[in-house]
């Protein structure tokens, strides 16, 4: 066993009870201890040999997500990136040993936690109809009011957006991470298991402070972005 390659899924401290192993993408997971820390493995899985199926490619990386996801609830892992995997058994074990600190540092970071993803998304402004039965005049005023209430309204988005986002980084600081975009801006959010009623309230209440934005909240996941 110590001679073929282990995909690794994911770190975690040794836990001292059984865990229930998913299945893998094409066999059994098998569970590494170190010292403190311990390894989601699956042995076998050559990447090279898929790196040209797409298919195969994308059913491989939604396996990877599912088991990080199906572990994730029953005890906290680091999760790793897709593709992770070492030559052996006595390679991964030394690398868990040199590393075990910092990956200790991390799992006390993350300890009971989920991530959750807030998209913000906004509003379009309205078009200005079509001109039917109106003289030029008339028309000509119609579109000078419709511009200066494009510019109202994207004034108001931009304020909410701002208050927005200071609200969030004052509530969550160092478990908030922002990403703004053109099209929408995506907040990460580090919060414990057990207040996730207390970030629904949270979400409702800017949504009634944030008007001209759509907010939609994912589902608990692994903190991803927080490793």
């Amino acid at each position: 066993m110590r001679s073929q390659n282990f995909y690794t899924y994911a770190f975690l401290n040794t836990p001292d009870f059984p865990l229930n192993l998913p299945d893998g993408n094409l066999g059994k997971l098998l569970l590494i201890n170190g010292k403190n820390i311990s390894a989601v493995v699956e042995p076998g899985i050559s990447l090279e040999l898929s790196q040209n199926n797409d298919e195969q490619v994308i059913k491989m990386v939604l396996a990877h997500d599912r088991i990080i996801c199906d572990l994730s609830r029953q005890i906290t892992v680091l999760p790793l990136r897709f593709g992770t995997y070492f030559l052996s058994e006595d390679t991964l074990l030394n690398h868990i040993e040199s590393h075990a600190q910092e990956y200790q540092d991390k799992l006390n970071n993350i300890q009971g936690k989920n991530e959750y993803t807030l998209k913000v998304i906004p509003q379009k402004v309205e078009e200005l109809p079509k001109a039917s039965g109106v003289n030029g005049r008339d028309y000509f005023l119609a579109k000078k009011q419709h511009y200066e209430q494009q510019k109202s309204f994207l004034a108001a988005q931009n304020e909410e957006k701002s208050h927005l986002i200071n609200l969030i980084t004052e509530t969550y600081q160092s478990s908030a991470i922002v990403q703004d975009h053109a099209e929408e801006v995506r907040l990460h959010l580090l919060v414990d298991r057990q207040n996730k009623a207390l970030l629904l309230k949270q979400v409702l209440s800017l949504q009634e402070k944030c008007p001209h934005w759509n907010l939609i909240l994912g589902e608990p996941l692994p903190p991803y972005h927080f490793i």
